[in-house]
């Protein structure tokens, strides 16, 4: 049971040692993005930062530099709601001859007001899932690479939500994304989600047909009190209680991602 504010660091990935391991974490700088980073800094993985507020990733990275003692923090500006920007990450990521072997999407924003990416796309469905389907196929190269040289399993591990269930009838609006008058924040929250999750299962089937060894994974990892739910009303009055004794903490909705991230027995069965 997580409900009354349990606290504390899962001990899913205990006794893993993930040295000579490199990892980009998206939104690395707060909430589950850093709990994450902790854990694979812990556990002796290289971890790129991708942070859209580089200021704040370095703050990031000082907080949690004790726990990596062997292991890198390296920090760069990626602003997923630019395509340019992750165009620019990418190519600057494949310049530097890292290797890749775990992709994780956890930056997103959910259920704001209304909203339009400099792309002319709605700044949920960009941030949330076009600007990592991007990522994705520019990195795709070089975890291809990473995983033949090393023959070790790459993964992709994509956040998804329970909210794709809320999303707006008759499956992904295409035709009305950047419709105002059809806007919904919480729907369209979920239509975001959902293409997450179709991304993970045809990346994942297209993956395998190729014999390619990379798995993708996405995982729903519950209701965390992040700063995701900023533009929610239950940040407010009586609700914030449920919030804080209710809900999991940072530390406890990255366990999951942090399992299929690290942990030898997964197996995707897609």
């Amino acid at each position: 049971m997580w409900v009354f504010g349990r606290t504390g660091e899962s001990p899913v990935t205990t006794g893993i040692n993930g040295t000579g391991l490199t990892a980009i974490v998206t939104g690395a700088s707060c909430g589950l993005g850093l709990k994450t980073t902790r854990v694979l800094a812990l556990r002796g993985v290289q971890v790129v930062m991708a942070v859209r507020n580089v200021d704040a990733g370095y703050e990031a990275r000082r907080s949690i530099s004790h726990v990596g003692r062997t292991t890198e923090l390296d920090v760069m500006k990626l602003d997923l709601s630019s395509l340019a920007s992750v165009r620019k990450f990418s190519s600057e990521y494949v310049s530097t001859g890292l290797p890749l072997i775990i992709l994780i999407y956890n930056a997103g924003i959910m259920a704001c007001p209304f909203s339009i990416s400099e792309d002319n796309v709605e700044l949920q469905f960009t941030i949330n899932h076009l600007g990592h389907f991007l990522l994705t196929n520019l990195l795709l190269g070089t975890m291809k690479k990473t995983t033949h040289a090393s023959n070790k399993e790459g993964r992709i591990v994509i956040l998804g939500s329970l909210a794709h269930i809320f999303m707006y009838n008759g499956g992904i609006q295409f035709d009305k994304i950047n419709d105002e008058s059809e806007y919904f924040g919480m729907r369209a929250y979920g239509q975001s989600k959902l293409a997450n999750i179709l991304q993970a299962k045809e990346l994942a089937r297209r993956l395998k047909e190729d014999g390619v060894n990379v798995t993708v994974y996405s995982l729903q990892p519950g209701s965390i009190v992040t700063n995701l739910v900023r533009h929610q009303c239950s940040e407010r009055g009586l609700a914030n209680v449920f919030v804080k004794f209710a809900l999991k903490n940072a530390e406890q909705g990255a366990a999951t991602s942090c399992f299929l991230e690290l942990h030898p027995q997964v197996r995707c069965y897609w």
